[in-house]
């Protein structure tokens, strides 16, 4: 029997089924080309980078891109994160350097532009190491064209061993640095004030021997507000959210403290997130991964649920498209070993859906 709420809402519609590696980052182009990048987490992983071409996952921009000589190698992709499709409808890869969570090597960690007219890499941007540190996992990443000669990017570090914050790039020098670094807001939250539920269980690192402990991911989600005034991001680890001003980011000669000031307590955000994302009417996307779900802010407060459905098994990564749909991966994070008392207990495919943007939404109950 379907008791009421229990039913699927949103008009949730199945892109691609993964039956390989589980996949995180999703974006599509202007043009409608498909882009999946899959972390080197432990699966089998032959390429990090791919594109959808009629149902098949094609090697992008190539096999030998996807053929590291090494963690340190800047000229090929060592374990891909995050991918987006800026407004100039130009794909960038954001590259951990840090297969299976490894203390990274300059090199490693880079930010990469493919031109998509051409499919060749265009910009490879790495990081010094005060900025991309051993302990750094770069995780999402957004992107503001109107600012500065080429555009800035923002980066969250997710790290589990080590300080969070935001990674601030000039996307003509090249130039990068910290901001917010081992701030409270880019941190996860210890379990006295947050225990998420996935599945209706506990979600924590369960090892095959030793005693649980609280999953330790930082800053891990992030957007950029329409007018592109404020950066929103949110820990993985936590039920709230933040903004910050990024004006304040941006300027090199404003001290920490004056970032700092700039942080306002989004509130809470209706469970756990791990993709935040935006569209050009300011509404503001959260996946939930406590609920199976996909929430949206409007620019008046009001939280609506886009789409929530028992298939959305840890909603990952968000993408809004020019088709005007938003394209979310699920891929069962929260069943894998680590979480799980070394058992996998995923259960392949894992999927890419796209959900309608301007259909109704139900207001979140």
């Amino acid at each position: 029997m379907t008791l009421p709420g229990d039913e699927p809402l949103g008009e949730l519609e199945l892109v691609h089924s993964f039956t390989g590696p589980m996949p995180t980052g999703i974006s599509v182009s202007h043009t409608g080309r498909i882009f999946v990048n899959f972390p080197k987490w432990g699966d089998e992983v032959p390429a990090t980078l791919v594109e959808l071409r009629d149902g098949q996952e094609v090697p992008f921009p190539d096999q030998a891109w996807n053929n590291p000589s090494g963690n340190d190698d800047a000229n090929a992709f060592v374990s891909v994160q995050s991918i987006v499709v800026d407004p100039a409808d130009r794909l960038w890869v954001l590259d951990t350097g840090s297969p299976m969570f490894q203390p990274t090597s300059p090199g490693g960690p880079k930010l990469v532009r493919i031109d998509l007219d051409t499919d060749t890499v265009a910009q490879v941007i790495t990081f010094p190491t005060d900025v991309a540190l051993p302990s750094t996992y770069l995780n999402d990443v957004r992107f503001d064209l109107r600012r500065g000669d080429a555009g800035v990017a923002y980066i969250t570090d997710s790290s589990d061993s080590g300080p969070n914050g935001i990674i601030v790039v000039d996307l003509a020098s090249g130039a990068s640095w910290r901001r917010l670094h081992d701030h409270p807001t880019t941190k996860a939250e210890p379990l006295h004030t947050f225990r998420p539920i996935v599945e209706g269980r506990p979600f924590v690192e369960r090892p095959a021997d030793g005693a649980p402990k609280p999953v330790a991911m930082g800053s891990d989600g992030i957007a950029i507000s329409a007018d592109g005034s404020r950066l929103h991001y949110c820990p993985l680890a936590s039920r709230r959210w933040y903004s910050v001003a990024t004006d304040a980011l941006t300027d090199r000669s404003r001290t920490d403290a004056d970032v700092a000031a700039t942080v306002v307590d989004e509130g809470d955000k209706g469970g756990g997130a791990d993709g935040l994302e935006t569209d050009d009417a300011g509404r503001l996307y959260l996946t939930s991964y406590e609920h199976n779900a996909v929430l949206r802010r409007r620019p008046d407060g009001e939280f609506e649920t886009v789409a929530h459905d028992p298939r959305l098994l840890w909603p990952d990564t968000m993408s809004v498209a020019t088709d005007r749909h938003l394209y979310v991966t699920a891929n069962q994070l929260h069943r894998q070993a680590k979480y799980q008392r070394g058992q996998d207990l995923r259960r392949k495919p894992y999927a890419l859906f796209r959900i309608p943007i301007d259909a109704g939404p139900v207001l979140l109950r």
